[in-house]
């Protein structure tokens, strides 16, 4: 520099110099940021002017700002997926705060949470339910044993009390009434603890039908291959009909060994066999029709109720929870004989219309009595007492 300056001898010439240098400092700067390319200096014989267009030809446009319209868009699309990327129930409609959307989101729960396709969902969604569902059934067996060994007592006051209906005596059948009540309060016994499990599982059963129904019907895209083996589409019907063929099965086999663990060979519930053997036969044309999901969601309650009964056979399983061992009773000692269903039915439309005719009876009584007191004074004598008359003496 100092040879520069000697050489030209002006102090302008020094000014350009520093501003040159200023300007070519500049550049370096923006290169290293702005460029990938190695840096090259003015050995090389490219102006600036030069650098200058390079660089702004590789620099990208800056993007358009978004239109706010748009922006709502996106956000209620993100919103209507899933973590898994499927529509959320919420915009198909389905879900809420009912019994049928709850049972709809814990579903959707274990599905898009837990990663769990649709039938193993229903399967975990149905052990939970019985689960919760199984202090009611401990409750049901330790009444079911003990109306089962005090049979004969409750047998013998029936019987008292059905014969004094029928003769019309209302005083001896209120006394036997009140004996039965005092007898099962000393024992503990209480006759609606049998229904209390069925009581139960009813509005479960029903929220669960009809919140699958609802999935099905809509239908979720996800349920349509969420299946197993044969029945891979949850939304339509088994076209091989073994999943009607199956639930039908397991009930029967239900029934026959025990409602949740109450048997039904006992003598008080020989019309109720009757009947609940005939559901799996008639239900079986409706069954056919039904989605996927509500017979994977019903072969599993059968299912579950069959391990169920097999565990409450198990002495030590009974000791455990306290269970009565189960008394049998031979049907000759029993006051109730043991009678078919031809005759049973025959006994129930006598003793119905022995009821009816008391009913019709007292009925007749009542308006007498209620006639003889609002109504005249009928004349039940020959002579009028209130009139007195002479009473003569016949002649001999």
């Amino acid at each position: 520099m100092f040879k520069l300056l000697n050489r030209h001898g002006r102090r302008s010439a020094v000014m350009n110099l520093f501003t040159e240098r200023f300007e070519v400092s500049k550049a370096k700067v923006y290169y290293v940021y702005s460029s990938a390319g190695s840096i090259r200096f003015q050995s090389t014989g490219i102006s600036d002017t030069g650098k200058t267009n390079i660089l702004s030809e590789s620099i990208p446009e800056p993007p358009p700002v978004p239109d706010p319209s748009t922006l709502v868009d996106l956000t209620e699309t993100v919103q209507s997926l899933a973590a898994n990327g499927e529509p959320t129930f919420a915009s198909l409609g389905l879900g809420g705060w009912s019994p049928v959307g709850l049972v709809q989101n814990c579903l959707e729960y274990l599905h898009v949470s837990l990663d769990i396709p649709w039938w193993g969902a229903i399967l975990i969604g149905t052990v939970v339910v019985r689960v919760v569902m199984f202090p009611l059934v401990i409750m049901s067996q330790k009444n079911t044993a003990r109306m089962n060994n005090n049979l004969p007592e409750i047998q013998l006051l029936q019987l008292k009390m059905t014969q004094a209906r029928q003769t019309g005596n209302q005083l001896e059948a209120a006394r036997y009434a009140q004996e039965m009540m005092a007898f099962m309060k000393e024992k503990g016994l209480n006759p609606l603890k049998n229904v209390l499990v069925p009581l139960a599982q009813a509005p479960l059963f029903i929220s669960f039908f009809m919140g699958l129904r609802g999935m099905a019907n809509c239908p979720v895209e996800s349920m349509t291959y969420g299946g197993l083996a044969w029945f891979m589409d949850l939304t339509v019907p088994d076209q091989f009909f073994l999943l009607p063929l199956i639930t039908s099965a397991t009930m029967w086999a239900t029934i026959e060994l025990g409602v949740d663990g109450a048997r039904l060979d006992a003598q008080n519930m020989q019309m109720m066999r009757y009947f609940l053997r005939a559901i799996p036969i008639v239900m079986i044309p409706f069954t056919i029709h039904f989605p996927g999901a509500i017979l994977v969601y019903w072969c599993s309650s059968n299912f579950i109720s069959l391990l169920q009964v097999g565990v409450l056979k198990v002495p030590a399983v009974r000791d455990y929870f306290k269970i009565e061992k189960l008394m049998k009773h031979s049907p000759d000692t029993l006051p109730i004989k043991k009678k078919g269903f031809l005759s049973g039915v025959k006994e129930s439309w006598t003793n119905i219309k022995l009821s009816k005719e008391l009913a019709e009876r007292q009925r007749i009584d009542e308006m007498i009595f209620t006639k003889a007191g609002k109504g005249p004074l009928q004349k039940t004598y020959k002579f009028d007492p209130t009139k007195m008359t002479t009473i003569q003496a016949k002649q001999k």
